[in-house]
């Protein structure tokens, strides 16, 4: 598994030009990039180049965030239990999270990955964990231990990071900054979360029916059996904090947007672990610049 869960990145923009200007022919590239398929759509002259500064801005950000990477940031930090002089990208991503955690009431916690992990080699023995199990690596977690400053990230040993449910919006957002800066304005950024900038409002179809209208702002789209530990579809991937096992949801899909990816990103994921309505509607009163989009009942 990489940072993407649909497995699919698309960027689509158009550059401003200047009255008199003629429009590049727009140019097309298709790939890979975050470990899926990807396509590149720039309307722009020097489109080339800029796909290029793309791809190399996502290959850089995977070697700060991804536990795909042995050596990435993420990764080392996990192994040796403290980073000096971290990567700004990995403490603002970190500092987002910490934000939704405490939004959330904890719902969205990254000290979830060994209770991940645990549930991921489980299921490649063809088993459930026990409840002990949950328990103990429910026990390596906690926000409180992990202690973040610009001269290093430090964690309780034992613990480790996952940045599962906020990295790939990250990454949009960072793409879209980066193409922004380029001078390209209508911006549609899809790496599993949308982020759109500009004055375009981008027609978003939703998974399970229903659309967003997106100018100017990020969606993101969660359900708890999107991807599942089992063949059979029964153990989602959102794990819930309270109980160690996959989010027993009242929903089958949350979106949400909001001004950046990675925030919509983060609160579509806590958004799954609500038990009600009444949860569902005090975690979006916690975050006023987010909206709810579109929910489905389990």
């Amino acid at each position: 598994m990489t940072l993407s869960r649909r497995r699919f990145l698309a960027v689509s923009a158009t550059a401003a030009l200047l009255p008199g200007a003629l429009a590049a022919a727009p140019r097309y590239w298709t790939g890979q990039a975050l470990g899926a398929r990807a396509s590149i759509r720039l309307d722009h002259p020097d489109a080339a180049a800029i796909t290029a500064r793309c791809l190399a801005e996502i290959d850089r950000l995977e070697d700060i965030l991804s536990l795909y990477r042995a050596d990435s940031a993420l990764s080392r930090l996990n192994r040796d239990g403290r980073l000096d002089a971290p990567p700004f990208e990995l403490l603002e991503c970190l500092s987002l999270a910490g934000s939704v955690h405490r939004a959330s009431g904890g719902l969205f916690d990254p000290t979830l990955q060994p209770l991940w992990a645990l549930w991921a080699e489980s299921a490649a023995q063809g088993r459930r964990p026990s409840a002990a199990e949950r328990q103990a690596a429910l026990a390596r977690g906690g926000w409180g231990d992990v202690h973040l400053s610009e001269d290093r990230i430090a964690l309780r040993p034992g613990m480790a990071l996952t940045l599962n449910g906020i990295g790939q919006g990250y990454v949009a957002d960072r793409v879209a900054a980066l193409l922004e800066a380029e001078g390209l304005t209508d911006i549609l950024i899809d790496t599993g979360e949308m982020r759109a900038l500009g004055g375009r409002a981008w027609p978003v179809r939703i998974e399970r029916g229903g659309s967003v209208d997106l100018a100017a702002r990020a969606l993101a789209t969660s359900a708890p059996l999107a991807t599942c530990f089992d063949a059979g579809g029964r153990d989602g991937h959102i794990l819930d904090p309270r109980t160690g096992g996959p989010a027993a949801s009242a929903w089958a899909q949350v979106s949400v947007s909001a001004p950046q990816a990675a925030l919509a990103d983060a609160l579509s994921t806590a958004a799954c672990l609500t038990r009600d309505r009444g949860e569902l509607d005090a975690l979006m009163a916690a975050v006023p610049a987010a909206r709810l989009e579109d929910v489905r009942p389990a």
